[in-house]
């Protein structure tokens, strides 16, 4: 399967035993949700899979989920309250109902929720929309009662529990992205060893930016992938996509931020802009939810992440269901039955590689042209030599028929390679400075080719004396 696994890790499948397994069933992109969890726990996982990784000798990539600023409402009283159509609730700080009963105002009949946010309180206005327990009770401010109080009418019936989140569709959130905690978390986790960063809740480039410099003043520069779950992050996309590494389309939060009927447009032009840019993507939750408690999914769910697929996303996610589900190990299995059918679908109905958006860019170019040669000459695979993997992501995004083998001295670089499409990461030999030579070596040790089957092969030649240089080779090499 090209199309990659990211796989969630929770009680389910955070013993050895269990991560192993997953590895045994291809899965190299292991997410560690720091909404749950400490140190000590992510201190176990992190060096389970260190083991593991050194012992099956594989590149696994550590995926690090910061929390953000996941909003939710306090303890109520007497939970769960029955909602009804038209009922009407306040919304405010903690006390806030004290506050207002002492200037006066009289709300008896009214239930009240906490709300600890004031920078959110004071920019909702009326007709704002609102919406509680995960989009299931949508309600529209009324009437403000004070700066920081809002008067919400329920739209629909239904739960209300303690601790539920709750989002403002179409807001513009007062809040940073990057939070006073995932300061800390980041800290502790690039400490523990995580290669990989993903951050909540973007909303523009400045908050990739503020976690960049946050990483650089603690001495680390990993890989940033921008979860995007606010409407917002949408519209700035192009200027997101210029700093960031790649991108998830968190189509939970997203959901609740746009029309739910608008949801799969917009995971299509996610996608096909990350694609255009060369950096990958993750297409994220429910994909297989009802796996969680049974064997089987729903022919809803198994056409979802056929079309993500189909879309051209890199990776597919797993969340609740590998975390905390029943069937953990199935689940992968059927997400991978599902992504090879999808692609022999697709390789069906392929026109050749994708043309780069500007095939006035060398490099670019370069990847297209290797792509095609590799289509025309019919050959058995693509290997690509790369320092920093750039060139290899540009050969994933044309999205060759081949699967690319990815050469890299650089570890980090390997292990961000686990998210782009149709790519194998592997180690080469460093006592070969020339990169042909590495490349060409490659082909001739490795199992994977028969004497006499045909690869295209791109590398960097340098000229004499010159230490680094760019991809400026492409080759057809017959082991």
């Amino acid at each position: 399967m090209k199309t990659k696994i990211v796989v969630t890790v929770g009680p389910a499948i955070d013993s050895e035993d269990m991560l192993r397994r997953m590895i045994e069933q291809g899965v190299r992109i292991f997410r560690l949700n720091f909404s749950h969890g400490d140190r000590p726990y992510f201190e176990t996982i992190i060096a389970r899979l260190k083991k593991l990784e050194a012992a099956m000798d594989v590149s696994l990539s550590l995926l690090q989920d910061l929390s953000g600023p996941k909003i939710r409402i306090g303890e109520i009283a007497d939970a769960p309250w029955d909602v009804y159509k038209d009922d009407l609730i306040c919304m405010g700080l903690p006390g806030g109902q004290k506050v207002l009963e002492s200037t006066g105002q009289n709300l008896p009949t009214l239930r009240w929720i906490d709300l600890d946010q004031p920078r959110m309180l004071e920019v909702l206005e009326p007709g704002d929309t609102v919406t509680l327990s995960d989009g299931g009770l949508q309600f529209r401010v009324q009437e403000k009662l004070d700066a920081r109080t809002a008067l919400l009418q329920a739209a629909n019936a239904g739960l209300l529990s303690s601790k539920k989140g709750v989002a403002f569709p179409g807001k513009v959130s007062p809040l940073p992205a990057f939070t006073p905690k995932d300061r800390m978390d980041l800290a502790y986790g690039l400490e523990l060893g995580v290669n990989v960063v993903a951050l909540s809740f973007v909303q523009d480039a400045e908050d990739i930016r503020s976690l960049i410099n946050e990483m650089e003043r603690l001495g680390y520069r990993v890989p940033v992938i921008a979860k995007l779950e606010r409407k917002n992050a949408v519209e700035n996309l192009e200027e997101i996509l210029e700093l960031v590494d790649g991108v998830m389309v968190a189509r939970g939060d997203l959901g609740l931020e746009c029309p739910l009927a608008s949801l799969p447009g917009l995971q299509k032009e996610i996608i096909t802009a990350c694609n255009q840019a060369g950096k990958p993507v993750i297409v994220a939750t429910q994909m297989l939810l009802s796996m969680v408690d049974n064997p089987m999914p729903t022919r809803a769910e198994i056409t979802d992440v056929a079309n993500a697929i189909h879309d051209g996303t890199d990776c597919v996610m797993l969340s609740e269901e590998t975390a905390i589900g029943a069937h953990p190990v199935d689940t992968v299995r059927t997400m991978q039955d599902i992504g090879l059918e999808a692609e022999r679908f697709g390789a069906n109905h392929r026109r050749g590689p994708k043309a780069p958006r500007d095939q006035s860019d060398p490099a670019w170019f370069l990847a297209y042209a290797a792509c095609l040669l590799a289509e025309k000459a019919k050959v058995r695979a693509l290997v690509a030599h790369s320092i920093s993997g750039a060139t290899i992501r540009h050969l994933s995004a044309c999205r060759p028929e081949q699967p690319i083998y990815a050469l890299s001295p650089d570890y980090p670089a390997r292990q961000f390679l686990n998210f782009s499409k149709g790519v194998l990461p592997c180690s080469i030999k460093e006592q070969l400075s020339d990169h042909l030579d590495r490349t060409e070596y490659f082909v001739d040790s490795s199992r994977d080719f028969a004497t006499g089957e045909a690869v295209v092969i791109t590398a960097g030649q340098p000229k004499p004396r010159q230490e680094r240089v760019a991809t400026n080779l492409v080759k057809i090499y017959v082991k």
